[in-house]
């Protein structure tokens, strides 16, 4: 039996999960839920033969038999509102916007550590595409001094939430980065690229260490980008690992793969991604529990 899910604002984020979970084996979308009849999201999701909602997170509380999960892909400020009303309904929470609160979690780094948890934070799609680099490098050199992202996305791939939510952003990429690393040292930058054609996500990832081992940084590195590719088939290696003096670059491009917006929104996928393969983690755990409650009986 899928696990069932809800999905909670009609965004590109939104829509580009509802892509995903149509595609999965193991979770089903029973709510699509938006706050205007006239979102072009709600019509997307129509469309597909889904069922949507206009009344926000009243239409999830009024209908609580109907989901056991939901995506909350809506804003920093509505998830503040949000996370306890759906927690104290004994739902779980999957939070794709950069609200301050919940586990923060990277697939990679603690994915089994977080499936019991109630409200997961997703953290940011820049935290998504620089933390297993950046987890990386810690591990080949655990005293990091500085470490320094910088993302840059297509303007087209940005869409409001993402607009107004800049600030929490960069708080909470930079506040996952001390968490993966206890690092305190730390700088988180966003640039939103308005180029025509659309450019494709890229994020660099620099940090100072005294007398790196680039050979032991490359072999981490490449590990861990294999690791990701495992649910972001578009994660490409685009600047091998090199060392000027103490100070350690690398890059990383993530190309999507089309669901909602075009490939140039890598963004969009990574982030996506992360939070499906996570839902998916839970929805096999879950399985397993009642497997053995079924032997046990």
């Amino acid at each position: 039996m899928k696990l069932k899910t809800a999905i909670l604002g009609s965004g590109n984020i939104g829509c580009d999960l509802l892509c995903k979970v149509a595609k999965s084996d193991s979770l089903s979308c029973t709510m699509f839920v938006g706050r205007s009849p006239e979102s072009e999201g709600l019509k997307f999701a129509q469309q597909k033969g889904f069922d949507t909602y206009a009344e926000g997170i009243d239409a999830l509380m009024n209908n609580l038999e109907e989901f056991d999960l939901v995506f909350d892909a809506t804003s920093a400020s509505s998830h503040m509102a949000h996370a306890g009303r759906l927690i104290n309904a004994g739902k779980t929470i999957v939070n794709l916007t950069p609200a301050p609160v919940g586990i923060l979690c990277v697939p990679t780094l603690n994915e089994d550590a977080v499936v019991a948890q109630n409200n997961i934070n997703m953290i940011t799609c820049g935290g998504q595409a620089s933390l297993p680099l950046i987890a990386a490098i810690h591990r080949a050199h655990s005293d990091i001094d500085y470490i320094e992202v910088v993302s840059s996305i297509a303007a087209k791939s940005a869409g409001a939430a993402t607009r107004l939510n800049l600030d929490q952003y960069l708080n909470t990429t930079e506040q996952a980065i001390k968490t993966f690393t206890d690092c305190s040292n730390v700088k988180a930058i966003l640039n939103i690229n308005p180029a025509k054609p659309s450019v494709n996500m890229q994020t660099a990832v620099s940090a100072m260490i005294k007398n790196p081992d680039i050979q032991k940084i490359k072999m981490e590195i490449d590990r861990a980008v294999e690791m990701v590719k495992q649910y972001v088939k578009g994660y490409e290696l685009v600047v091998e690992p090199f060392i000027d003096g103490d100070r350690v670059f690398t890059m990383i491009k993530v190309i999507g793969q089309g669901d909602y917006l075009a490939p140039y929104a890598g963004n969009l996928d990574i982030i996506t991604s992360s939070a499906i393969s996570i839902a998916e983690r839970i929805a096999a755990r879950n399985a397993a529990v009642q497997d053995e409650v079924a032997i046990a009986g």
